[in-house]
């Protein structure tokens, strides 16, 4: 249980970790493109783990207003320099550290799984994924609004994030975030990325909660912050 609840904490945050640290070393837009095919690798790990236990019909559900979102941040990427893209992963990795954490230190309740909640929850979800690839915070708060149980929790997203990062291939393609030379530094990266995910598995039943969540948050906003900073300076 506790390995678990740990994978689920790290499906919510993964994202913010990833996109702070590729957009602080590359141009924010080459990011984007450079860390999507990483989190697919990621992906196949996941749903080797909870392929199984996903709930089918809330994916269905959520698919109209993922879309939307993804059209919404393609057009964004198409009419923003890199200077507003990585100012606008930085204030979103902010705003998404400082919601988990109010929600946290609530009542712990959220939106249920109503339509107001999915086209919310879809298109933010949909519109940070492609813009930040950084939909897994969001996604993640929503799938926990709908009280799943914990596997199905896991194996909902392992596929909703899955199938996600393989539709942004052609918006990405077609942006030009995806070419020959992002693909080979991929390759170079992926053999990190599954050793990575091993030494993650062994550290989960290893790791307390808290001082696991301390981390992750302060690398997160220290990263925003970077992010910000660099795009203000730039301006």
């Amino acid at each position: 249980e506790i390995h678990e609840r740990l994978v689920g904490s790290e499906m919510c945050i993964r994202d913010r970790l990833s996109v702070a640290a590729f957009a602080a070393v590359l141009p924010a837009k080459a990011s984007t493109g450079a860390l999507l095919v990483l989190l697919i690798v990621g992906d196949v790990f996941a749903l080797a783990l909870y392929r199984r236990d996903a709930d089918l019909r809330t994916l269905l559900r959520l698919a109209p207003a993922v879309l939307v979102g993804l059209v919404l941040g393609s057009v964004f990427l198409a009419l923003s320099d890199d200077r507003w893209v990585k100012l606008v992963i930085g204030v979103i990795l902010l705003a998404l550290t400082a919601f988990t954490l109010w929600r946290r230190g609530g009542s712990g309740a959220a939106p249920g799984g109503g339509r107001a909640a999915r086209v919310g929850y879809g298109a933010l979800g949909g519109f940070t994924t492609m813009v930040a690839n950084a939909g897994g915070p969001v996604m993640s708060l929503y799938f926990l609004a709908a009280r799943f149980p914990v596997r199905t929790f896991l194996g909902t997203a392992a596929w909703f994030f899955a199938i996600i990062n393989v539709a942004k291939l052609p918006f990405s393609i077609g942006l030009g975030l995806l070419d020959w030379s992002t693909f080979s530094l991929d390759l170079v990266l992926a053999p990190a990325v599954v050793a990575g995910a091993l030494i993650g598995r062994w550290i989960a039943g290893r790791i307390r909660q808290a001082a696991f969540d301390r981390v992750v948050v302060a690398m997160t906003v220290l990263g925003a912050w970077f992010l910000i900073l660099a795009a203000l300076k730039s301006s």
